[in-house]
């Protein structure tokens, strides 16, 4: 029986932010050891539920030894890193070696010492495994793709798909590479394309526009079957690394005569339209205070809500998820049956443990992390609705029943609006985050979430409307109010650009 090593190790980096994220962050996020895992995740739509599957039709034996992976944040402690990293090389060890592994990354971590931290790990397994042992990554689209990752894996598989859904069936394709491999059938190789890129590929938006093109161009490739995957990667434009930016990386079979010449050929064309595309973006931002002024407006009479995206305090980005600018406007324009979601501050939920459920209490709110970004404390008085422990199962599709856990949290209720607080940081991603806490959001007038794109798999279905606000946060667009040292310079749009190759 082949033994194939699966681990989930992924956190996407935002340099920026001061809030470090050590191994006490994964384990507060989704951290499963071993025999946890297929608990947790088999029958699941995650990338773990479809490597179960696929071992199971190929009469694999699964080496599983973690499934990590920490809400954004800052970077990643050395600490943390080397914890997590020895987890998946020691049970090769311990398994008295592999056949094949099936990773799934993110592709934009990064650790202290290691800019390129997965990079590091596909170095260091390459190194253990030797050179015939076939490594399959399936990553985010959203991932900073290095020569490091390319030259140390068979092949580095990007979600299609912004909200993230394809999860399940990313971890299919990689398995079935994987097999083949294994069988003799093809020798997997990467190339990879990049450009003078920070951005681009309108932040990775798969509904329309160049990202939506050339996944759907890779696709027919794919179907063709001559190229075995082919990724296209929008990058992480708030990870300040040299190798920051859109790519494109497609897998090959070296085994077929004039395979590597065809994919080099299509990775550089697809980033030449990436290149070609370049300002090409599909939002227009709102203020907070234009954004709660238009739901005032419509509020009355309404059936379904008006969905108000904090963009740019977006959790899932890095993003405190305490910034108040969005709040206060709301507050301000008194709006009624309204929701929110949420305010990341374990200490006003535990000013509202001292109140008691069903008692008024006045409490700092937000505004903690960096008052500057996004708006800073609020003192408001309201009611204290409900506390809970902040398991929410996320049975929508980006959750594929799997189980979340938020920590303490709590509705705490300001005039008309059901301010959810919670104590571990991430954003609006399913309807079960409100509902979990008593709150229906389709029946409400106003919902206003913390995320950049990934609530619409969600969200958008029940919404009138949906409308995205520029709270100046941590994960605004406007990168040249960001310091960067440490990027490939020059680069678009941080400098005039005369030659776009890298």
């Amino acid at each position: 029986m082949r033994r194939v090593l699966c681990a989930v190790m992924a956190h996407e980096t935002n340099t920026f932010s001061k809030d470090p994220t050590d191994l006490a962050a994964f384990k507060r996020r989704d951290f499963y050891l071993g025999n946890q895992i297929p608990e947790a995740r088999r029958g699941t739509r995650s990338n773990f539920g479809g490597s179960f599957e696929a071992a199971d039709k190929f009469g694999w034996q699964l080496i599983h030894p973690i499934n990590a992976s920490a809400n954004p944040s800052g970077t990643v402690t050395r600490e943390a890193f080397e914890y997590l990293v020895g987890q998946i090389l020691d049970a090769v060890d311990q398994a008295g070696g592999i056949d094949a592994a099936l990773l799934h990354l993110h592709g934009a971590m990064v650790a202290e010492g290691f800019e390129d931290a997965e990079g590091e790990l596909l170095r260091r397994l390459r190194e253990k495994v030797g050179p015939k042992v076939p490594i399959a990554v399936t990553l985010d689209l959203h991932g900073n793709i290095t020569p490091l990752m390319a030259e140390s894996a068979n092949a580095l598989i990007a979600f299609k798909t912004y909200p993230h859904i394809d999860q399940y069936e990313c971890a299919w394709k990689g398995a079935e590479i994987l097999e083949r491999a294994m069988n003799g059938e093809i020798e997997p190789r990467v190339v990879l394309a990049r450009r003078a890129m920070l951005t681009g590929l309108d932040m990775g938006r798969t509904q329309g526009g160049p990202m939506k093109e050339l996944v759907d161009q890779g696709i027919a490739l794919e179907e063709k079957g001559d190229l075995l995957s082919v990724s296209v990667f929008a990058g992480f434009p708030h990870s300040d690394i040299r190798e920051v930016g859109p790519s494109v990386a497609i897998a090959y079979d070296a085994k077929a005569a004039g395979r590597a010449e065809e994919a080099r050929a299509t990775a550089e064309r697809f980033m030449d339209r990436c290149w070609e595309t370049r300002d090409f973006a599909a939002l227009t931002f709102l203020t907070p205070e234009q954004a709660a002024k238009k739901a005032k407006a419509e509020e009355q009479g309404v059936t379904k809500p008006l969905v108000i995206a904090d963009y740019t305090d977006n959790p899932g980005g890095g993003g405190y998820g305490d910034t108040t600018a969005l709040l206060k406007a709301m507050i301000d324009a008194d709006l009624q049956n309204a929701a929110f979601h949420a305010i990341c501050d374990p200490e006003a939920i535990a000013e509202g443990i001292k109140a008691g459920v069903g008692n008024t209490a006045t409490i700092s709110v937000g505004g903690k992390w960096d008052p500057t970004k996004g708006g800073g404390p609020l003192t408001l008085t309201g009611k204290v609705r409900v506390i809970n422990d902040g398991e929410v199962w996320a049975y929508g599709p980006m959750g594929g029943g799997v189980r979340r856990e938020y920590g303490l949290s709590m509705v705490f209720r300001v005039g008309g609006i059901d301010i959810v607080f919670i104590t571990n940081n991430g954003q609006a991603l399913d309807l079960g985050q409100y509902t979990a806490l008593g709150i229906d959001p389709a029946r409400k007038a106003t919902v206003a979430v913390k995320s950049m794109h990934h609530f619409r798999a969600a969200f958008q279905p029940i919404s009138r409307e949906v409308i995205v606000v520029d709270s100046n946060s941590l994960c605004s667009e406007n990168f040249k109010t960001f310091t960067f040292k440490n990027a490939h310079r020059p680069i678009w749009p941080l400098d005039e650009i005369t030659d776009p190759s890298r």
